[in-house]
């Protein structure tokens, strides 16, 4: 019955195949084709890769900093504009891994297409990472410029934030000194339990010994690592990437992490600008306005950032470089107010012609001029503030409503930067709705990144440059994929071909000027010969006229 019934499952299944069913048939997997399909032929018009081969080679690699230069001796190098395509089509595609990567170039036929069939290997492909962070950066540049060349970017409102990237350092191998110290302290008393049953103990002592010399080496580590943390002058740090910082990613969720710093534009969400640091936000608005200044090369434009750059000195740049920032303002802190919020800093009126302030009651605080310091978490200087009193306070009948002081009375404190501050008030307050724009820009480019991509974690190691040159080539290819949504593909392509021949026109035309530079060179030199004995000649005919003069 079972050899019956094995035949009988053959044939239906033999019917079912001839029997005409309307399904998709495969192609025989041993048929010889006369006439075989190119790699050419096998990739679409309309394939994404044809954009990044044309995009690559409109590129000016060398002047970026791409090595195509190399010593002519043993195997020959890839030639970087074929690594950068690779690098492109990977993170267009959710692949970074050096790995995958390698896999995807003896198995994907757009990838056999874009590289002609090369197969480099996952160190070389790695290693061209590694080491091109700043030529990265130009190649982000250039995406900017093309966007420009569109009409892409407005130039006129802009918004900065930065987002938390998880670094490949978990925080087991993240060290501060409270950390090391609870560590330490667990190991001595360890070693007196240790110490105190090795004396207690009549019996074989060899395991006694193997936890003590186990903790003993275990104590060696911590104290080397409390060593290498005071050397750094750090906070805190990582042993298996050195760069990366414990920070905190949203409320009270703490990653060991890199803070990537954006600046985008508002007209189509498009990055201008990228920096990764291993810092908070406190001090980071300058330095990426400035950058931004450079970039669309004025200053005419409005900048919007969250509560978290609301630093005095951060503001002062800001003044310093007359950009329209509107940065939002923290709210006071509990032990900031006043036990009625009506006597609360803010309602006290200060005079910059008398440097003083007048109270809800009507009586004048002054300073004494010296100016105090406050520091940081780190023990560095945040900024210098002046205090403002009144003697009147002590017998003002609601001092209970406007201090907790007891003995000092309202201490006023004034920050050399309360000026920028200010500024920045009367600019949010006078911005009406633009404020609340921030987020739907700025937040764009993270939405996609991390999200749709999944791109939340820096996946290289060992220092903050190799974690630029990730997220230098997110941000890559995340601006192509503006721009092909934008313009699309092939004006896109179109605009990209025409570079690209002007580009090697030029170096034609290049190479055809220094072919004939040595003709150039030997006609300069007869020409110069010629001109010295004509000299000499005039030289000999006057001096044998003198002669004869005299």
């Amino acid at each position: 019955m079972l050899k019956t019934k094995t035949h009988t499952n053959t044939t239906e299944k033999q019917s079912f195949v001839t029997s005409g069913m309307k399904f998709i048939q495969g192609q025989n997997r041993d048929q010889i084709y006369l006439f075989p399909v190119s790699l050419n032929d096998a990739v679409d018009a309309e394939n994404e890769v044809r954009l990044i081969d044309v995009f690559v080679d409109s590129l000016e690699l060398e002047e970026f900093g791409f090595k195509t230069r190399f010593i002519e001796n043993g195997r020959p190098a890839y030639h970087p504009s074929d690594l950068l395509k690779l690098f492109i089509y990977g993170y267009l595609n959710q692949l970074r891994s050096s790995r995958k990567l390698e896999k995807e170039c003896k198995r994907n036929i757009e990838v056999m297409w874009l590289l002609k069939s090369l197969q480099p290997d996952h160190n070389t492909i790695s290693n061209f990472r590694r080491d091109n962070p700043k030529a990265i950066k130009k190649v982000f540049r250039e995406t900017v410029k093309i966007a420009k060349h569109f009409n892409l970017i407005g130039g006129t409102l802009i918004a900065g934030d930065s987002t938390k990237l998880r670094a490949q350092n978990s925080k087991k191998n993240n060290f501060n000194q409270k950390k090391i110290d609870r560590h330490l302290e667990y190991i001595e008393n360890k070693l007196s339990e240790y110490e105190k049953a090795l004396a207690e103990s009549d019996g074989d002592k060899d395991e006694i010994n193997k936890e003590i010399d186990k903790q003993n080496e275990r104590k060696d580590g911590y104290k080397k690592l409390e060593k290498q943390l005071k050397e750094s002058g750090q906070a805190q740090i990582s042993t298996s990437d050195p760069d990366s910082r414990h920070q905190i990613t949203r409320n009270n969720i703490t990653e060991v992490a890199y803070s990537a710093q954006t600046t985008v534009d508002a007209k189509n969400y498009i990055p201008i600008d990228y920096k990764i640091t291993n810092a908070n936000d406190k001090r980071a608005m300058g330095n990426m306005l400035r950058r931004a200044k450079t970039i669309l090369r004025h200053n005419n434009f409005t900048a919007l950032y969250d509560k978290g750059y609301h630093t005095g000195r951060e503001l002062a740049i800001v003044d310093e470089l007359n950009i329209n920032t509107l940065v939002a303002i923290p709210p006071f802190s509990g032990a900031s107010h006043a036990p009625d919020l009506n006597y609360d800093v803010e309602h006290f009126d200060y005079n910059p012609e008398t440097d003083t302030y007048i109270c809800p009651q009507g009586n004048t605080l002054r300073t004494t001029g010296y100016w105090h310091v406050a520091k940081n978490p780190n023990g560095q200087i945040a900024y210098r503030f002046r205090n403002y009193t009144t003697p009147k306070c002590k017998k003002c009948e609601v001092r209970p409503l406007c201090t907790k002081s007891a003995a000092n009375g309202k201490q006023v404190r004034r920050s050399e930067f309360a000026t920028n501050i200010e500024n920045n008030k009367k600019r949010i307050l006078g911005s009406g709705k633009l404020y609340k724009r921030r987020q739907a820009i700025v937040e764009h480019p993270f939405g996609t990144i991390k999200r749709q991509w999944g791109f939340n974690y820096i996946i290289t190691k060992h220092g903050m440059q190799r974690a630029s040159s990730d997220f230098g080539f997110t941000m890559v290819a995340y601006n192509l994929k503006r721009l092909v949504n934008c313009i699309g593909l092939n004006e896109l392509k179109k605009y990209l071909e025409s570079t690209s021949q002007l580009f090697w026109l030029n170096i034609a035309l290049l190479k055809s000027f220094l072919s004939c530079f040595p003709i150039f060179k030997q006609r300069l030199i007869e020409e110069t010969e010629n001109a010295l004995l004509n000299l000499n000649f005039i030289k000999q005919n006057y001096i044998t006229a003198t002669q004869r003069s005299f």
